[in-house]
């Protein structure tokens, strides 16, 4: 959504609204799909049928346009009509084209405007967008504006200046968003910098790149004689920003224009805690539709800042109160703090971390002001030299430190606000030690060098990449990194930084807490990365479980993450656990985030559990060529009938879920005469033989058995078929019987000859638990290992009668779904749709599994997990006594 674009065009439809053509206007200024909005102006989607002045669209809008009645009598009157509430209209709008009244009937918000005025309060509608107000509102809508505009001039510039230094360019952009932000923030005087581009430079743009030259020199200057007077007038800046001489571009007629138009909005309310980010997508022209994309709620920021330093200082603030002495202690602590983001981005969580210390600050002298006379002038102490970055994009790393610059500006208007006085903000200090490389490849110790005074909080949000999506220069860095550790290249890219914090907070005062996807603490990577960091004597002392990670923004995709706080042993005072909205203090947490001992659960080729063996599914490596469909089934038999034999029911995970299965050719090696004997089958496996002949090494190895499959696992009994991959949206797996002449294939799981209990175990919300934590992630969906996950489950030895009650509750499942034949697997797991007699039946069978663990019922899955690796651990103790 494209606001100055959306602004431009309300402007345009108020001035000469058309009755007729308004609404439908209306809706396609904020991108509803234009077949819709035909459809409901031919009468299709308009549930009003007899008023040629109403529209009523489902769920979406009632509109009336009435020129004689009074639009505030008739709004109440409408609210209430039931007839309409029934349709659930999201907005109610009553207009005469002069005047416009409407509700949200969601927010109850109302709108009471002149038509001409609609411009002005163009976020009323932005849900017909798929942007809620308090979301947008949490972007800000000049953080958006001033983000789309920027965008506009980048490209402008670079159309004018092709071969233009990418660098000076972005050392360009930052310069003159200082500009705007210091002539509306008080740094300037008031529109200083618009005002005298405008007067000072031709309209055509021909002489404003060297009018900039010479003002960006002057303004690193305090001598400046040699200039005229209206530069002279801006102040001395320097710091760093204007220190170097870089090239500036030219300018056109348009690009010009439009620093103007830059100049003229409201720089004030542009918010420093995102405004990086929001700029950052000027450079990045695919992300300008979506704004908001890269910018981190400062509530997110807050939950990885909070428990790692915020905490602490705010209780050691409590404890001081009314004792001058160790409120200085608590002063000199925070001016010996370090905050580092080895990730830093465009510095998002360095200006939330400045800020929230800083108002640390402030509080702090209130309290000796309270107590003594000699702190009545207080000034900020904290200083940007004590924020350390790290950022790959020489663009962010540049708009790191001018947000930074930006929110010392904010703050010391705070200060001043508060006490009279601040130390200026100009000549500008350092902007940080933000330096621009690869935090991977870095020495962290040379970009923030620990010492025995300062105390290091390393925080952020690194990037995540999977190892299967990882680039070569990314598996290089991984290589690099963790060289001599066990099957590190199935590292996710994050645990780069996990390793390299360890390292560096090791014997040094400080910790650690990134946010990460939820991989690193289960599955494999729990074993590949947690051994080497509970090794160093740290531990995990704050985590947040599973989250959705992200902000508001229509299009931003959210990510299953997790906040994970270390800290050196014997630094550690307390461990919480956070889970939505609640915190727990715990004894212990471990590395899959739970209170529990720091176990970490090994691949196992045996079962821990006395229960029955399950292996991978039936490996045809045939190019498909023993795979056939329904109607290459019907072909090979009408013309083979008595070669029926050779042919089996086929199915994989995704065939299970669909109800869909194949078939194939299925030749035992002493069947190999016979079956090549038969054209059909003898073409087949020259295909397979062809197919393996030019794959791989692993695939040249079967061209002597062309004929069957690589492997065949398969029995000729009753068989268990549980999915490799599934959906962390489903409560339940589902899992299923086959008979003796169905193949299970490598896509799925198999149990053969299997008791009715193992169908109940794996069926159950104590085995869910257990997968979601042992198991490894693709995107949304659990990758389910044998090894890691069913071989280590802990299930106790249960009696007879214990395995006929659950026998019970399998057959009632079973026969619910029957109940329901037109349905596949897939609708009837669907956790939105399953039916209500299904799900009791598996609550019912859920508490039938509960009971073999203990007779007191569990009541959430925190208490299931906990529980379960109690019991793993006494279980694996016990196998180590029997030897």
């Amino acid at each position: 959504m494209n606001i100055d674009a959306l602004e431009q065009t309300l402007q345009t439809l108020v001035a000469k609204p058309d009755p007729e053509a308004f609404l439908y206007d209306l809706l396609l200024a904020y991108d509803l799909p234009k077949a819709s909005i035909t459809r409901l102006q031919k009468g299709d989607y308009n549930l009003e049928k007899k008023r040629s002045n109403v529209v009523l669209w489902k769920q979406k809008l009632y509109y009336r346009y009435e020129r004689h009645l009074d639009l505030h009598a008739l709004i109440d009157a409408v609210k209430q009509d039931a007839t309409i509430a029934r349709h659930s209209p999201r907005f109610l709008i009553l207009t005469d084209l002069q005047h416009l009244v409407a509700v949200d009937t969601k927010t109850q918000d109302t709108l009471d405007i002149a038509l001409a005025d609609l411009p002005k309060y163009f976020d009323f509608f932005l849900p017909w967008a798929g942007m809620e107000k308090q979301q947008f509102q949490s972007e800000n809508p000049a953080d958006v504006k001033a983000a789309e505009r920027m965008g506009r001039l980048y490209d402008l510039i670079q159309q004018d200046n092709r071969a233009f230094e990418r660098h000076a360019l972005n050392i360009f952009l930052s310069r003159l968003l200082f500009c705007f932000f210091a002539e509306d923030t008080g740094i300037f005087g008031d529109n200083q910098f618009t005002n005298a581009v405008g007067s000072h430079t031709a309209e055509d743009g021909s002489d404003l790149a060297g009018y900039l030259q010479k003002l960006f020199r002057v303004l690193a200057l305090r001598g400046r004689g040699d200039f005229p007077a209206f530069l002279q007038a801006f102040p001395y800046v320097n710091g760093g920003l204007f220190a170097e001489d870089f090239p500036v571009p030219q300018f056109s007629v348009k690009s010009r224009k439009l620093i103007l138009e830059c100049g003229a909005l409201n720089w004030k309310a542009i918010n420093p805690d995102i405004f990086g980010s929001m700029i950052q997508a000027v450079v990045h022209d695919e992300q300008r539709s979506h704004m908001g994309m890269h910018y981190t709620s400062v509530v997110n920021i807050m939950k990885v800042m909070e428990p790692l330093f915020l905490n602490e200082l705010q209780e050691e603030l409590e404890k001081a109160a009314g004792n001058e002495g160790k409120l200085v202690k608590l002063l000199d602590r925070l001016y010996h703090l370090r905050i580092f983001d080895p990730a830093c981005g465009s510095g998002n969580f360095l200006i939330i971390a400045y800020k929230e210390l800083c108002k640390l600050e402030i509080a702090i002298f209130r309290e000796l002001q309270a107590l003594n006379t000699k702190w009545k002038t207080a000034k900020s102490g904290i200083r940007l030299t004590q924020f350390y970055g790290i950022e790959l994009d020489d663009f962010a790393h540049e708009t790191a430190k001018l947000s930074l610059w930006l929110a010392e500006h904010q703050m010391n208007m705070a200060f001043r606000e508060v006490f009279g006085d601040a130390k200026p903000t100009l000549p500008l200090q350092s902007g940080g030690n933000i330096v621009c490389g690869n935090a991977t490849r870095l020495n962290w110790e040379t970009v923030c060098p620990k010492t025995p005074t300062h105390e290091t909080y390393i925080l952020g949000n690194p990037p995540y990449v999977g190892f299967q999506n990882q680039d070569d220069s990314q598996k290089e860095e991984i290589i690099s990194i963790f060289h001599g550790f066990n099957n590190f290249k199935r590292l996710d890219y994050v645990s780069c930084w996990f390793k390299k914090s360890t390292d560096y907070i090791i014997g040094h005062i400080g910790s650690f807490s990134f946010v990460s996807t939820n991989s690193i603490c289960q599955g494999e990577q729990v074993e590949l990365l947690w051994t080497y960091i509970l090794s160093k004597k740290v531990e995990i002392f704050f985590a947040y479980q599973q989250f959705e990670w992200g902000n508001n923004a229509k299009y931003n995709a959210k990510v299953t993450c997790v906040i994970v706080g270390v800290k050196n042993t014997d630094e550690i005072k307390s461990k919480l656990i956070y889970s939505g909205e609640s915190k727990k203090k715990v004894k212990n947490i471990n590395p899959y985030l739970i209170d529990a001992d720091n176990i970490i659960i090994s691949p196992r080729k045996k079962s821990l559990s006395n229960i029955s063996k399950m292996s991978i599914g039936n490996v045809p490596l045939d190019g498909n060529n023993l795979i056939l469909n329904e109607f290459e089934k019907n072909e090979f038999l009408s013309s083979h009938a008595n070669a029926s034999k050779f042919l089996k029911k086929y199915m994989g995970a995704s065939d299970f879920m669909n109800s869909s299965p194949r078939y194939c050719i299925w030749v035992l090696d002493e069947q190999k005469n016979e079956a090549l004997s038969i054209d059909f089958i003898a073409a087949r496996a020259k295909k397979v033989k062809n197919f393996r002949e030019n794959g791989g090494v692993v695939a040249r190895q079967y061209t002597g058995i062309s004929y069957r499959f690589r492997t065949q696992p398969h029995q000729e009994v009753q068989s268990i078929i549980f999915p490799k991959t599934t959906s962390s949206r489903r409560e339940y797996v589902p899992v299923g019987y086959l008979d003796e002449n169905t193949i299970i294939s490598e896509k799925a799981l198999a149990a053969y000859d299997a008791e009715s209990c193992l169908f109940a175990m794996l069926s159950s919300k104590m085995h869910m638990v257990w997968l979601a934590t042992t198991s490894s992630r693709m995107r949304n969906d659990f990758q389910y290992s044998v090894q890691l996950t069913y071989n280590t489950f802990p299930f106790p030895d249960i009696s007879a009668k214990q395995k006929e009650k659950l026998e019970d509750h399998v057959f009632r499942v079973l026969d619910e779904r029957e109940k329901h034949p037109e349905k596949t697997m897939a609708q009837l797991y669907d956790p939105d749709k399953m039916p209500a007699a299904l799900r009791q039946a598996h609550h019912d069978m859920d508490i039938a599994i509960e009971q073999c663990y203990r007779a007191k019922p569990f009541t959430t899955d925190e208490e299931r997990l906990e529980y379960l690796f109690t019991l793993y651990e006494a279980m694996i103790a016990a196998e180590k006594k029997r030897g």
